[in-house]
């Protein structure tokens, strides 16, 4: 195997025996062979596109499938192996199609390659189609095309959560395929590569433009709520990852059950929902970032839920009592998808594409209830203080007239936006020493799970105005990109402008596309931590230091000063 997608890999260089993550050499060759599957499948669909043969379930089979080679998503070789067949299976029905269309169908390995039969064999297969294996000649475009490739995983992410809330745009599936099927191209300048880069930035902001019209439009515009971060006495569920539709179904199916629902992670920000808050046994917020998981869950006097990425190797002492469920597969572990739970993503993908958003994907967690209920749960309340979540572009821009004041007169000096992934690293640690170095006229924006390192800090207010605001999940960055924007027009001037600095960590994919993101809006000036990615070759990176003057974090002192002055 060799895996150097995330941020922790082996020496920042690359997973070659066991992936930091846990990820065994099978799933790592068999995600290969997937990802080489699925840019088969994409360039049948462009040939499609070429015919005006266009499916919608196949942008969604990609979507989920590459979401499922995330860092910490799938770690189940077989249903991984499962998943190649899918994907192999929907690329000869397509194939059909399109030579039906009078169409040419391309004749490539990728699109024309048969898996084995046993999972051992694809094995085998994968490890002709990893990172090394099909290397491009070119180091900067090799390095390019990673990047891409790992843009990509971003957005499919983004793009799955958004359909699951019934939001969708083929122009996001569009570039998803091409780019993809691109990167099985040996004709394509750097330049060219370099645009695609950029692209993959600019459609990851209409991949998140997308969810957060399904989560706000489902769930209302978050609101600023005070989270408890003690227990009440009684039984209890912990759910974790991202997932608010499965939130949702969750709690709808405990209520009156005496079934107390907290969250872990980056399902924090969900408490500030209306529609999810409105539930009186949707109580608190248990433990912190994902990576401290081993100790908090087998604390947890009950079971917990595993929804999307971040899940770890659970330990023995709770593993008959977590739930992996959607994307997420540990072997071994109990896998809750109610009645779709014998079937293969293809198969459930043609049973729903088209289907109101609101009645695919409903799950049964009975399983997960039982559990609950026959467990002790938490034997007494508990007071260990709060955190405030909730700070959307709504709530923030609700009081932007506020805000230009205080920077006009002089109270708010600098805005930082500090956050992005935790991780395991004790480098970490720079994240949280430089805001609780933060001068007091100076204000903390923050997301996803790099929050938990300063998440409870009490940063206190400006005029009435919290230092420290939540902005929400990783996947709320298009949040923090329109607080940005609202900013810069109401002060006239330039984002790069504006009295705001990028304090940045990254850890996996969907950071990568974030970046991309940023980059693709002209943003410049970003601190990036607390490693660089080992797959950006030293051209690669001079051209984003030259370009958008992007920086490795130094130490808080120094990064403080040289913002500050």
């Amino acid at each position: 195997m060799f895996c150097y997608q995330c941020e922790q890999t082996a020496k920042g260089e690359g997973c070659t025996k066991i992936g930091v993550c846990g990820k065994q050499p099978d799933t790592a060759e068999l995600q290969d062979l997937l990802v080489f599957a699925l840019k088969g499948l994409s360039q049948v669909a462009m040939a499609g596109r070429e015919k005006n043969v266009v499916d919608t379930k196949v942008g969604r089979f990609i979507s989920e499938a590459m979401f499922s080679t995330l860092t910490n998503v799938n770690f189940d070789p077989e249903r991984i192996a499962g998943l190649v067949k899918d994907t192999v299976e929907l690329r000869d029905e397509l194939k059909s199609k399109v030579s039906q269309a009078g169409g040419n169908v391309p004749a490539s390995e990728a699109a024309s390659f048969v898996p084995e039969n046993t999972v051992e064999g694809m094995v085998s297969q994968g490890e002709k189609h990893g990172v090394v294996a099909d290397k491009d000649p070119n180091e900067d475009i090799h390095s390019l095309k990673q990047t891409v490739t790992y843009g990509i995983k971003g957005i499919c992410a983004y793009a799955d959560h958004a359909a699951i809330l019934g939001q969708e745009d083929d122009a996001v599936y569009e570039y998803v395929q091409r780019a993809l099927a691109s990167t099985l191209r040996e004709d394509l300048s750097l330049e060219q590569w370099i645009e695609l880069a950029m692209e993959c930035g600019r459609t990851n902001i209409r991949a998140m433009e997308l969810l957060d019209a399904g989560n706000t439009g489902t769930y209302g515009h978050p609101e600023p709520t005070k989270v408890p971060l003690g227990p009440k006495k009684g039984k209890a569920i912990l759910v974790s990852g991202h997932d608010l539709k499965d939130l949702e179904m969750l709690l709808k199916q405990t209520e009156g059950k005496g079934i107390n629902i907290y969250t872990h992670g980056e399902m924090l920000p969900c408490h500030g929902y209306p529609e999810l808050k409105k539930y009186s046994h949707f109580h608190g917020h248990y433990g912190t970032a994902w990576q401290n998981q081993h100790k908090e869950f087998d604390a947890f006097p009950g079971p917990i839920l595993m929804t999307t990425n971040c899940i770890q190797k659970p330990r023995d002492s709770y593993k008959d009592r977590i739930f992996t469920t959607g994307l997420v597969g540990w072997p071994g572990v109990a896998h809750v998808n109610g009645d779709q739970e014998s079937t293969s993503l293809l198969e459930r993908l043609k049973a729903v594409v088209g289907m109101a958003s609101k009645g695919e994907n409903e799950k049964d967690f009975s399983p997960v209830i039982d559990k609950a209920l026959s467990m002790e749960g938490f034997a007494a309340d508990e007071d260990k203080g709060h955190v405030m979540v909730g700070f959307g572009r709504n709530a923030v821009m609700s009081v932007a007239g506020t805000v230009i004041d205080a920077v006009k007169g002089g109270n708010i000096r600098h805005f930082f936006l500090v956050g992005g992934c935790d991780g395991a690293k004790p480098d970490r640690n720079y994240y949280t020493e430089f805001v609780e170095k933060v001068p007091g006229d100076c204000v903390v924006l923050t997301l996803a799970c790099g929050k938990f390192r300063f998440f409870d800090k009490d940063l206190g207010e400006i005029g009435g105005i919290p230092r420290l605001l939540d902005v929400g999940q990783c996947n709320d960055a298009y949040s923090a990109v329109k607080i940005a924007m609202a900013l810069a027009e109401a002060f006239e001037c330039g984002v790069n402008d504006l009295p705001l600095s990028l304090v940045l960590s990254w850890y996996e994919q969907k950071a990568v596309a974030i970046l991309l993101s940023l980059l693709a809006l002209g943003v410049k000036d970003i601190r990036l931590g607390p490693s660089l990615p080992a797959f950006i070759s030293p051209n690669v990176l001079n051209y984003l230091v030259e370009n958008y003057d992007i920086k490795p974090i130094n130490t808080p002192d120094e990064d403080l000063k040289a913002i500050l002055g």
